[in-house]
């Protein structure tokens, strides 16, 4: 989902070593077709203001931490109609991608600042600030982390009044399907929260651990 521009004015223990093959528990609330719903918080200092968002999962290849989809804002008020983007994703995996980003203007403190804001990544946090997470085996965490960067404008020009030239941290939950997500943009409104439920619509029966993109 895209992101308004500012205008001026408790889980289970991490263990052992990372050997390099690193391959996710079976989690069958991620995978391509799965619906989620939900809203992002766009508020600034001049008012509150929140969007509802949809998002789904096109497609996922876990071996090289790869996923995509795409998200739809709903309540745009700039907007005639409700704008959708394509996003690709990064899994954090501690093999393909770690915590720390390295690019897209984003430096190991914002990186923290952001990873922080999810208590599920507080087992993380020691062994990240030391090396990105790249001994951590996260195979068996009951929470995916990942990193989704809008790729471009599906339905509405580049012209709309919207930025995606952030990304968002997000954290997938393994147990209940939820996502949590904070927009990154230098230039945007500080960590926007996205909040997101897993639903039944369009579901096409492949599971996050077994589907590969071709």
């Amino acid at each position: 989902m895209p992101v308004r521009v500012l205008e001026s004015s408790t889980p289970s223990q991490v263990s052992g070593a990372n050997s390099g093959q690193t391959s996710f528990q079976a989690c069958t609330l991620l995978g391509a077709g799965q619906a989620f719903s939900g809203t992002q918080n766009v508020s600034s200092l001049q008012k509150d203001e929140a969007w509802r968002v949809n998002v789904r999962i096109q497609g996922c290849d876990l071996e090289h931490g790869y996923l995509c989809g795409t998200m739809e804002a709903l309540n745009v008020p700039m907007a005639d109609t409700p704008v959708v983007t394509f996003w690709e994703g990064e899994i954090v995996d501690a093999k393909n991608y770690t915590f720390f980003t390295g690019k897209w203007e984003a430096t190991p403190d914002d990186d923290i600042r952001h990873w922080t804001k999810f208590s599920s990544f507080s087992p993380l946090q020691a062994q990240v600030e030391a090396d990105g997470g790249k001994s951590l085996d996260l195979s068996n965490y009951p929470h995916i982390f990942m990193r989704w960067k809008e790729q471009y404008f599906v339905n509405v020009g580049t012209d709309c009044g919207l930025t995606i030239a952030g990304f968002y941290y997000v954290c997938f939950s393994c147990i209940d399907g939820s996502i949590s997500g904070f927009y990154y943009d230098p230039n945007s409104s500080p960590f926007q929260k996205l909040e997101l439920k897993s639903t039944n619509e369009g579901r096409l029966g492949f599971s996050f651990s077994s589907y590969e993109l071709q």
